[in-house]
Protein backbone atom coordinates (compact mmCIF):
# COMPACT_ATOMS: atom_id res chain seq x y z
CA UNK A 1 0.00 0.00 0.00
CA UNK A 2 1.59 2.99 -1.09
CA UNK A 3 1.59 5.91 1.21
CA UNK A 4 -1.17 7.95 -0.91
CA UNK A 5 -3.16 4.99 -0.57
CA UNK A 6 -2.68 4.86 3.38
CA UNK A 7 -3.94 8.53 4.03
CA UNK A 8 -6.71 8.38 1.46
CA UNK A 9 -8.24 5.22 3.10
CA UNK A 10 -7.06 6.72 6.60
CA UNK A 11 -9.30 10.07 5.79
CA UNK A 12 -13.14 8.46 6.76
CA UNK A 13 -14.97 11.98 6.67
CA UNK A 14 -13.59 13.19 3.38
CA UNK A 15 -14.41 9.49 1.77
CA UNK A 16 -18.12 9.95 3.13
CA UNK A 17 -18.01 12.96 1.59
CA UNK A 18 -16.74 11.98 -1.78
CA UNK A 19 -19.06 9.43 -2.10
CA UNK A 20 -21.79 11.90 -1.35
CA UNK A 21 -20.07 13.84 -3.91
CA UNK A 22 -20.04 11.45 -6.32
CA UNK A 23 -24.16 11.85 -6.46
CA UNK A 24 -24.28 15.89 -5.86
CA UNK A 25 -21.58 17.31 -8.07
CA UNK A 26 -21.24 19.99 -6.65
CA UNK A 27 -18.04 21.46 -8.36
CA UNK A 28 -19.63 20.41 -11.78
CA UNK A 29 -18.22 22.72 -14.82
CA UNK A 30 -16.12 24.31 -12.28
CA UNK A 31 -12.47 24.80 -12.33
CA UNK A 32 -10.54 25.26 -8.63
CA UNK A 33 -7.12 26.89 -7.94
CA UNK A 34 -5.46 25.83 -5.36
CA UNK A 35 -2.28 26.87 -3.87
CA UNK A 36 -1.42 24.68 -0.61
CA UNK A 37 1.16 22.39 0.44
CA UNK A 38 1.34 19.23 -1.31
CA UNK A 39 1.87 16.42 0.39
CA UNK A 40 -0.59 13.02 0.55
CA UNK A 41 -3.21 14.63 3.04
CA UNK A 42 -4.16 17.58 0.62
CA UNK A 43 -4.13 15.14 -2.59
CA UNK A 44 -6.23 13.16 -0.29
CA UNK A 45 -8.39 17.03 -0.35
CA UNK A 46 -8.06 17.10 -3.90
CA UNK A 47 -9.47 14.51 -5.30
CA UNK A 48 -12.26 14.12 -2.88
CA UNK A 49 -13.05 18.02 -5.08
CA UNK A 50 -12.61 16.21 -8.02
CA UNK A 51 -14.73 13.08 -7.45
CA UNK A 52 -17.57 16.37 -6.74
CA UNK A 53 -16.67 17.41 -10.08
CA UNK A 54 -14.60 20.30 -10.52
CA UNK A 55 -11.16 20.35 -13.00
CA UNK A 56 -8.12 21.61 -10.44
CA UNK A 57 -5.39 23.63 -11.17
CA UNK A 58 -3.11 23.49 -8.06
CA UNK A 59 0.45 24.99 -7.42
CA UNK A 60 2.12 24.42 -3.57
CA UNK A 61 3.81 26.89 -1.09
CA UNK A 62 7.52 27.94 -0.06
CA UNK A 63 9.49 24.77 0.67
CA UNK A 64 6.80 22.32 1.57
CA UNK A 65 5.51 20.84 -1.77
CA UNK A 66 6.79 16.96 -2.15
CA UNK A 67 7.76 15.84 -5.71
CA UNK A 68 5.86 12.64 -5.10
CA UNK A 69 2.37 14.56 -4.43
CA UNK A 70 2.82 16.93 -7.81
CA UNK A 71 3.52 13.18 -9.74
CA UNK A 72 0.41 11.52 -8.19
CA UNK A 73 -1.80 14.22 -9.08
CA UNK A 74 -0.45 15.23 -12.27
CA UNK A 75 -1.25 11.11 -12.88
CA UNK A 76 -4.60 11.38 -11.94
CA UNK A 77 -5.57 14.53 -13.93
CA UNK A 78 -4.90 17.63 -11.61
CA UNK A 79 -3.17 20.10 -13.71
CA UNK A 80 0.01 21.47 -11.34
CA UNK A 81 1.51 24.40 -11.84
CA UNK A 82 5.65 24.32 -11.05
CA UNK A 83 7.43 21.98 -8.38
CA UNK A 84 9.32 22.02 -5.16
CA UNK A 85 10.47 25.62 -4.64
CA UNK A 86 12.01 27.70 -1.89
CA UNK A 87 12.73 30.75 -4.33
CA UNK A 88 9.65 33.38 -3.59
CA UNK A 89 9.86 34.56 -7.31
CA UNK A 90 9.70 31.16 -8.73
CA UNK A 91 6.56 30.48 -6.02
CA UNK A 92 5.15 34.07 -7.53
CA UNK A 93 5.13 32.63 -11.00
CA UNK A 94 3.11 29.33 -10.22
CA UNK A 95 0.64 31.63 -8.26
CA UNK A 96 -0.25 33.35 -10.93
CA UNK A 97 0.12 30.62 -13.34
CA UNK A 98 -2.83 29.37 -11.37
CA UNK A 99 -4.62 32.72 -11.68
CA UNK A 100 -4.05 32.85 -15.32
CA UNK A 101 -6.40 29.67 -15.75
CA UNK A 102 -9.12 31.80 -14.54
CA UNK A 103 -10.49 29.59 -11.84
CA UNK A 104 -14.25 29.90 -10.61
CA UNK A 105 -13.41 29.18 -6.91
CA UNK A 106 -10.08 29.69 -5.19
CA UNK A 107 -8.56 27.43 -2.17
CA UNK A 108 -6.19 29.70 -0.60
CA UNK A 109 -2.98 29.32 1.70
CA UNK A 110 -1.58 32.44 3.45
CA UNK A 111 -3.80 34.67 1.36
CA UNK A 112 -1.72 34.34 -1.88
CA UNK A 113 -3.81 33.73 -4.63
CA UNK A 114 -6.51 36.11 -3.49
CA UNK A 115 -3.80 39.02 -3.01
CA UNK A 116 -2.52 38.34 -6.69
CA UNK A 117 -6.20 38.26 -8.10
CA UNK A 118 -7.30 41.77 -6.84
CA UNK A 119 -4.44 42.90 -9.47
CA UNK A 120 -6.08 41.57 -12.37
CA UNK A 121 -9.72 40.20 -11.53
CA UNK A 122 -12.07 37.94 -13.94
CA UNK A 123 -15.81 38.40 -13.82
CA UNK A 124 -16.39 34.33 -12.92
CA UNK A 125 -14.78 34.29 -9.83
CA UNK A 126 -17.79 33.05 -7.29
CA UNK A 127 -15.62 32.71 -4.37
CA UNK A 128 -13.22 31.06 -2.29
CA UNK A 129 -12.00 29.80 1.29
CA UNK A 130 -8.62 30.54 3.03
CA UNK A 131 -7.23 28.24 5.52
CA UNK A 132 -4.55 30.33 7.50
CA UNK A 133 -4.86 32.83 10.00
CA UNK A 134 -1.92 34.62 8.06
CA UNK A 135 -3.87 34.45 5.28
CA UNK A 136 -7.00 36.08 7.09
CA UNK A 137 -5.47 38.73 8.20
CA UNK A 138 -3.85 40.04 4.90
CA UNK A 139 -7.20 39.63 3.67
CA UNK A 140 -9.44 41.67 5.96
CA UNK A 141 -8.09 45.11 4.80
CA UNK A 142 -9.35 43.80 1.75
CA UNK A 143 -12.51 43.20 1.85
CA UNK A 144 -13.99 45.59 0.25
CA UNK A 145 -12.54 44.98 -2.94
CA UNK A 146 -12.83 41.23 -2.80
CA UNK A 147 -16.73 41.55 -2.30
CA UNK A 148 -16.61 37.81 -2.65
CA UNK A 149 -17.55 34.93 -0.22
CA UNK A 150 -14.61 33.74 1.26
CA UNK A 151 -14.80 31.56 3.79
CA UNK A 152 -11.61 31.15 6.74
CA UNK A 153 -11.23 27.78 7.41
CA UNK A 154 -8.77 28.63 10.44
CA UNK A 155 -11.78 30.34 12.12
CA UNK A 156 -13.29 26.91 12.78
CA UNK A 157 -13.05 26.20 16.64
CA UNK A 158 -13.17 22.52 15.11
CA UNK A 159 -9.78 23.52 13.35
CA UNK A 160 -8.37 25.41 16.10
CA UNK A 161 -8.30 23.09 18.72
CA UNK A 162 -8.12 19.69 16.32
CA UNK A 163 -5.55 20.79 14.22
CA UNK A 164 -3.97 23.81 15.97
CA UNK A 165 -3.59 22.78 19.04
CA UNK A 166 -3.93 19.12 19.21
CA UNK A 167 -2.12 18.36 15.65
CA UNK A 168 0.58 21.61 14.81
CA UNK A 169 1.38 20.85 18.80
CA UNK A 170 2.38 17.19 18.62
CA UNK A 171 4.10 17.59 14.76
CA UNK A 172 5.96 20.42 15.95
CA UNK A 173 7.62 18.47 18.94
CA UNK A 174 8.04 15.22 16.22
CA UNK A 175 9.61 17.44 13.99
CA UNK A 176 12.06 18.66 16.42
CA UNK A 177 12.77 15.34 17.66
CA UNK A 178 12.94 13.67 13.96
CA UNK A 179 14.95 15.99 12.62
CA UNK A 180 17.80 16.96 15.66
CA UNK A 181 17.12 13.27 17.41
CA UNK A 182 17.91 14.98 20.28
CA UNK A 183 15.56 14.35 24.05
CA UNK A 184 13.44 17.09 24.88
CA UNK A 185 13.42 16.31 28.94
CA UNK A 186 14.73 19.16 30.86
CA UNK A 187 15.17 21.02 27.89
CA UNK A 188 13.93 24.84 28.41
CA UNK A 189 11.52 25.94 25.55
CA UNK A 190 10.38 29.44 25.21
CA UNK A 191 7.37 29.47 22.46
CA UNK A 192 6.63 32.88 20.98
CA UNK A 193 2.65 33.66 20.79
CA UNK A 194 -0.28 31.75 22.48
CA UNK A 195 -2.82 31.31 19.82
CA UNK A 196 -3.85 28.02 18.89
CA UNK A 197 -1.52 26.78 17.95
CA UNK A 198 1.20 28.38 20.15
CA UNK A 199 -0.72 26.71 22.90
CA UNK A 200 -0.89 23.27 21.01
CA UNK A 201 3.27 24.07 20.88
CA UNK A 202 2.95 24.48 24.78
CA UNK A 203 1.61 22.20 25.61
CA UNK A 204 3.01 19.68 24.01
CA UNK A 205 6.89 20.00 24.88
CA UNK A 206 5.31 20.21 28.62
CA UNK A 207 4.36 16.32 27.81
CA UNK A 208 7.66 15.55 27.07
CA UNK A 209 8.94 16.76 30.43
CA UNK A 210 10.24 19.84 28.92
CA UNK A 211 10.25 23.47 31.02
CA UNK A 212 8.26 25.80 28.62
CA UNK A 213 7.77 29.72 28.77
CA UNK A 214 5.44 31.56 26.80
CA UNK A 215 6.17 34.82 25.62
CA UNK A 216 2.81 36.62 24.13
CA UNK A 217 2.29 40.30 23.98
CA UNK A 218 -1.85 40.10 23.95
CA UNK A 219 -2.34 40.55 27.77
CA UNK A 220 -5.35 38.11 27.99
CA UNK A 221 -3.29 35.50 26.21
CA UNK A 222 -0.49 36.11 28.21
CA UNK A 223 -2.78 35.54 31.31
CA UNK A 224 -4.16 32.71 30.39
CA UNK A 225 -0.27 30.81 29.97
CA UNK A 226 0.23 32.15 33.44
CA UNK A 227 -2.93 30.31 34.16
CA UNK A 228 -2.36 27.73 32.48
CA UNK A 229 0.94 26.78 34.24
CA UNK A 230 3.25 28.39 32.04
CA UNK A 231 6.08 30.78 32.46
CA UNK A 232 5.83 34.07 31.14
CA UNK A 233 8.86 35.87 31.25
CA UNK A 234 9.99 39.27 29.79
CA UNK A 235 11.61 38.65 26.21
CA UNK A 236 15.46 38.80 27.12
CA UNK A 237 15.06 36.65 30.00
CA UNK A 238 13.31 33.78 27.92
CA UNK A 239 15.62 34.29 25.17
CA UNK A 240 18.95 33.84 27.63
CA UNK A 241 17.64 30.93 29.19
CA UNK A 242 16.11 29.01 26.40
CA UNK A 243 17.78 25.41 24.83
CA UNK A 244 15.10 25.47 22.28
CA UNK A 245 12.92 28.81 21.14
CA UNK A 246 9.38 28.16 18.81
CA UNK A 247 8.57 30.87 17.17
CA UNK A 248 4.44 30.75 15.65
CA UNK A 249 2.64 34.13 15.75
CA UNK A 250 2.01 35.12 12.24
CA UNK A 251 3.97 37.74 12.24
CA UNK A 252 7.77 38.91 10.50
CA UNK A 253 10.63 39.80 12.78
CA UNK A 254 9.73 38.01 15.75
CA UNK A 255 13.39 36.46 16.21
CA UNK A 256 15.97 38.37 14.65
CA UNK A 257 19.78 39.24 14.21
CA UNK A 258 19.57 41.79 17.26
CA UNK A 259 18.78 38.46 19.18
CA UNK A 260 22.14 36.70 18.31
CA UNK A 261 23.74 38.55 21.55
CA UNK A 262 20.72 37.12 23.91
CA UNK A 263 20.97 33.72 22.76
CA UNK A 264 23.11 31.24 24.14
CA UNK A 265 25.23 28.48 22.65
CA UNK A 266 23.62 25.92 21.62
CA UNK A 267 20.33 26.99 21.18
CA UNK A 268 17.73 25.23 18.20
CA UNK A 269 15.53 27.91 16.72
CA UNK A 270 12.06 26.42 15.05
CA UNK A 271 9.65 28.33 13.56
CA UNK A 272 6.23 26.51 13.52
CA UNK A 273 4.13 29.48 11.79
CA UNK A 274 2.82 29.24 7.93
CA UNK A 275 4.97 31.72 6.76
CA UNK A 276 9.32 31.68 6.79
CA UNK A 277 9.43 35.47 8.10
CA UNK A 278 8.89 34.96 11.72
CA UNK A 279 12.56 34.03 12.26
CA UNK A 280 14.63 36.51 9.75
CA UNK A 281 17.04 34.03 8.70
CA UNK A 282 18.45 36.24 5.99
CA UNK A 283 19.11 39.22 8.74
CA UNK A 284 21.07 36.81 10.74
CA UNK A 285 23.14 34.93 8.38
CA UNK A 286 24.38 38.30 6.90
CA UNK A 287 24.91 39.72 10.57
CA UNK A 288 28.97 40.43 11.29
CA UNK A 289 28.98 38.33 14.64
CA UNK A 290 28.61 35.07 12.92
CA UNK A 291 32.07 33.93 11.29
CA UNK A 292 30.57 30.83 9.96
CA UNK A 293 27.45 29.05 8.40
CA UNK A 294 27.47 25.07 8.52
CA UNK A 295 24.61 23.07 7.08
CA UNK A 296 25.16 19.88 9.47
CA UNK A 297 22.52 17.65 8.74
CA UNK A 298 19.24 17.53 6.58
CA UNK A 299 17.17 20.86 8.23
CA UNK A 300 19.79 21.76 10.36
CA UNK A 301 22.02 25.43 9.88
CA UNK A 302 25.12 25.82 12.32
CA UNK A 303 25.53 29.71 12.73
CA UNK A 304 28.90 29.79 14.36
CA UNK A 305 29.64 33.19 15.83
CA UNK A 306 33.15 35.06 16.40
CA UNK A 307 32.82 34.47 19.96
CA UNK A 308 32.31 30.82 19.64
CA UNK A 309 29.02 29.99 20.06
CA UNK A 310 26.65 28.30 18.08
CA UNK A 311 23.33 28.70 16.77
CA UNK A 312 21.12 26.02 14.88
CA UNK A 313 18.98 26.71 12.95
CA UNK A 314 15.76 23.88 11.27
CA UNK A 315 14.60 24.01 8.03
CA UNK A 316 15.66 27.40 7.39
CA UNK A 317 12.62 28.83 9.27
CA UNK A 318 9.95 27.00 7.32
CA UNK A 319 7.24 25.70 8.86
CA UNK A 320 9.04 22.91 10.54
CA UNK A 321 6.68 19.70 10.20
CA UNK A 322 6.33 20.25 6.90
CA UNK A 323 10.00 20.96 5.94
CA UNK A 324 13.20 18.91 6.23
CA UNK A 325 13.54 15.47 5.77
CA UNK A 326 10.98 12.95 5.76
CA UNK A 327 7.97 15.76 6.58
CA UNK A 328 4.77 14.41 7.64
CA UNK A 329 2.76 17.09 8.40
CA UNK A 330 -0.13 17.29 11.16
CA UNK A 331 -1.84 14.06 11.99
CA UNK A 332 -4.44 12.12 8.70
CA UNK A 333 -7.56 12.54 11.59
CA UNK A 334 -6.93 16.49 12.10
CA UNK A 335 -6.32 17.21 8.44
CA UNK A 336 -9.65 14.75 7.69
CA UNK A 337 -11.55 17.18 9.88
CA UNK A 338 -9.81 20.45 8.43
CA UNK A 339 -10.12 19.72 4.63
CA UNK A 340 -13.99 18.09 5.00
CA UNK A 341 -14.79 21.51 6.25
CA UNK A 342 -12.74 22.83 3.15
CA UNK A 343 -14.89 20.68 0.98
CA UNK A 344 -18.16 21.70 3.04
CA UNK A 345 -16.91 25.41 2.50
CA UNK A 346 -16.37 25.47 -1.29
CA UNK A 347 -19.01 23.25 -1.69
CA UNK A 348 -21.19 25.90 -0.02
CA UNK A 349 -19.86 29.09 -2.46
CA UNK A 350 -20.21 26.94 -5.24
CA UNK A 351 -24.01 26.51 -4.64
CA UNK A 352 -24.58 30.12 -3.56
CA UNK A 353 -25.56 29.01 0.06
CA UNK A 354 -23.25 32.22 1.13
CA UNK A 355 -22.99 35.33 -0.47
CA UNK A 356 -20.49 38.84 -0.66
CA UNK A 357 -21.91 39.51 2.77
CA UNK A 358 -19.54 36.47 4.09
CA UNK A 359 -16.28 37.97 2.85
CA UNK A 360 -13.32 36.70 4.95
CA UNK A 361 -15.61 35.33 7.44
CA UNK A 362 -15.56 32.36 9.87
CA UNK A 363 -16.90 28.87 8.78
CA UNK A 364 -20.26 28.84 9.00
CA UNK A 365 -21.31 27.50 12.23
CA UNK A 366 -24.16 24.76 10.64
CA UNK A 367 -21.03 23.36 8.48
CA UNK A 368 -19.01 23.32 11.61
CA UNK A 369 -21.91 21.35 13.22
CA UNK A 370 -22.07 18.98 10.22
CA UNK A 371 -18.57 18.39 10.53
CA UNK A 372 -18.55 17.79 14.30
CA UNK A 373 -21.27 15.37 14.18
CA UNK A 374 -20.30 13.24 11.46
CA UNK A 375 -16.32 12.68 12.99
CA UNK A 376 -18.33 11.70 16.09
CA UNK A 377 -20.26 9.46 14.68
CA UNK A 378 -17.75 7.75 12.77
CA UNK A 379 -15.46 7.56 16.10
CA UNK A 380 -18.61 5.94 17.77
CA UNK A 381 -18.92 3.66 15.49
CA UNK A 382 -15.35 2.60 15.79
CA UNK A 383 -14.28 3.73 12.44
CA UNK A 384 -11.07 6.10 14.18
CA UNK A 385 -10.08 3.09 16.66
Amino acid sequence: MSRFEWVSESCRLLQRTAAEFDRTQPFKGLRIGTGIHLEPKTAALLMVLKRGGASLVSTGNLNSTQAETVDYLRERGVEVIGGPTADPAEQDRNLRGVLAREPDLLLDNGGDLFARYLESPWDGLLGGTEETTSGRDRLLPLRDRIRKPLLVINDSPIKQFAENTHAVGPGTVESFMRITNRVTNGRRVAVFGYGSVGQGVAIYFRNVFSLVSVLERQPVLRLRALLDGFEVPDRDEALANADIVVTVTGAPGIVTAADLAHLRDGVILINAGHLPWEIDVDGMLADPSVASVDEVVDGITTLRLADGRAIHLLTHGHMVNLAGPRPLGNSIESMDLGFTLQARCLEAVATGAVDASSCVVPVPASIDALVASAYVELANAGRYA
